[in-house]
């Protein structure tokens, strides 16, 4: 699974801690929130790949809260959480602007499985195999190849892979790797790009496709 930005609502410190490490053990970037208010900032000001949020909070229904959303404009995918289980109670959550519903208690495994169908969909809706040159990232199956040979990727390489390719030919800042590839609390000024972007130029081996530009960032083009 691509390495992706994921928000998570949770007032019970325990369950949100327990989602929080199995999501982020599997490579993906985790925010958390532990009010309605938190959360809605949150998804106001990012452009989140999933969603898991807890329906009843001590200041509020998420569903309420997700009608405005949705309303203004923000189409992050919403997993909703809840120990709701009536037919009607999830009725309301979907109808409210939710892609899924998991009742409580719930498996961890079955929780990181929709949230990988969440993300997996929103990012095959465009372009479900991202191609430069002899490059070919099948961003549904993860299957990364260069010309025809695969190639390994941790999720935090293949994610910088995908955000580069997709803009291709055009310069993206460190800032923007970081956005959109680790969580809230990565240090925007430390080397941790440099490096990765160095491991993942040696992957892919030669001719490069990933170049730097100095002061500004780095660059995916097929020319050298």
């Amino acid at each position: 699974m691509i390495t992706v930005r994921v928000l998570v609502l949770e007032d019970d410190e325990d369950l949100r801690t327990s989602v929080v490490e199995v999501l982020r053990g599997r490579g993906m970037a985790v925010d958390e929130a532990t009010c309605l208010g938190e959360a809605d900032e949150k998804l106001r000001i990012t452009d989140y790949d999933a969603c898991v949020l807890d329906r009843m909070l001590p200041d509020g229904d998420a569903a309420a809260m997700m009608r405005d959303l949705r309303r203004d404009g923000v189409v992050a995918p919403v997993l909703f959480l809840s120990g709701l289980d009536d037919l009607s109670e999830r009725v309301a959550g979907l109808d409210a602007g939710a892609d899924d519903y998991l009742v409580k208690p719930f498996a961890m495994d079955e929780l990181l499985a929709r949230v990988r169908a969440l993300a997996r969909r929103r990012e095959a809706v465009d372009q479900p195999v991202l191609r430069l040159a002899d490059l070919a990232v099948d961003v549904a199956s993860m299957a990364v190849t260069r010309a025809g040979r695969p190639v390994t990727l941790t999720p935090k390489e293949y994610a910088i892979l995908v955000c580069l390719v997709r803009s291709a030919g055009q310069v993206v800042t460190r800032g923007t790797l970081i956005e959109h590839c680790w969580d809230e609390f990565a240090d925007p000024v430390s080397n941790v790009v440099d490096v990765r972007v160095r491991m993942l130029r040696t992957k892919l081996g030669d001719p490069p496709l990933v170049h730097t530009v100095r002061g500004a960032g780095y660059m995916a083009r097929a020319d050298g």
